[in-house]
């Protein structure tokens, strides 16, 4: 749905290809937007796409907004302008063009992940101490924020410490980062749990506008970008059943993939029946979340 599968229409200007998203520049100096169905692991852009994938994407990252608009101003215009080429309806939206901010803004809940490994190693996670004995889906004492850095296609994003992100971006910014994104993820958490949702983790990106005002972008509170578990289904200690792309990633390092995460070389195409289940995943993250159907979306 997104180039080289379809031809750019006229009158739009391809910026920028990441891994899951094409941005363009509209005639009028807006941006458009567009989540493709490619999924990434591991710092690869997989070969197999998830079908509604980007659609998902979208549908979730407009209700976010819309319920975090009180915390923090978004970059979101419009999904159903008539500037969105047919073919991209639902997966498709028109933005305010922002100076983004070079930092991953992550804040974490619970212990897993790359916060795991980190804690294996040093006791602490971007340089926040924890308390020793903590296992793999463990509730941590109080929300904390692991900023990284924000990596190019193809390379990992490094978790940081807070003073280097002061380094980088400023005191000021980097407290108000951190601010906003502690308080996204408390509101978010609290959404989800009334819904029987657990929200581990969340990766967000902010910009600056014109005007200097910090401003939330790209995706938010997705299936790419943050953890989902079933609240009835949470046991520490080992790998929580999941609504995110981790079921991709556990299939990758399973025998069944017959793949070598340190080889370099890049993941197998994925088979149906797990594009299927990973597809009902993210559909079901969307549908549990909201309370609509997700064949409703735009339609």
């Amino acid at each position: 749905m997104t180039p080289p599968d379809v031809p750019v229409p006229d009158g739009l200007t391809h910026v920028h290809t990441g891994k899951v998203r094409e941005l363009y520049r509209l005639p009028d100096g807006r941006l458009l937007m567009v989540a493709s169905d490619r999924i990434s692991a591991f710092d690869f852009v997989l070969d197999t796409t998830i079908p509604d994938k980007g659609r998902v994407l979208t549908a979730m990252t407009v209700w976010w907004f819309e319920r975090l608009a009180s915390l923090v101003p978004n970059h979101l215009i419009s999904v159903d302008d008539p500037l969105i080429p047919n073919e991209w309806r639902g997966r498709a939206m028109i933005c305010t063009p922002l100076r983004m901010v070079p930092v991953e803004a992550v804040a974490r809940g619970y212990l897993t992940g790359s916060g795991l490994l980190d804690y294996q190693r040093s006791g602490a996670v971007c340089g926040v101490p924890l308390p020793a004995g903590l296992v793999d889906g463990d509730e941590l004492p109080a929300p904390i924020f692991t900023p990284a850095t924000k990596a190019d296609l193809g390379e990992h994003d490094e978790n940081v410490s807070f003073e280097t992100v002061a380094a980088t971006v400023g005191i000021e910014t980097a407290e108000r980062l951190r601010d906003l994104t502690l308080a996204i993820y408390a509101a978010a958490a609290e959404i989800a749990a009334e819904r029987g949702i657990i929200l581990a983790d969340t990766k967000l990106e902010f910009g600056h506008d014109a005007a200097g005002e910090i401003v939330l972008g790209d995706e938010v509170l997705t299936p790419d970008s943050s953890r989902f578990w079933p609240a009835d289904d949470w046991r520490p200690g080992r790998a929580q059943p999941s609504f995110d792309k981790q079921f991709v990633r556990n299939w990758l390092t399973s025998p069944a993939a017959g793949w070598d995460r340190a080889s370099g070389a890049a993941p197998p195409p994925l088979p149906a029946d797990v594009v299927e289940a990973t597809r009902s995943r993210y559909v079901e993250a969307y549908e549990r979340l909201t309370g609509k159907d997700f064949a409703d979306w735009l339609s």
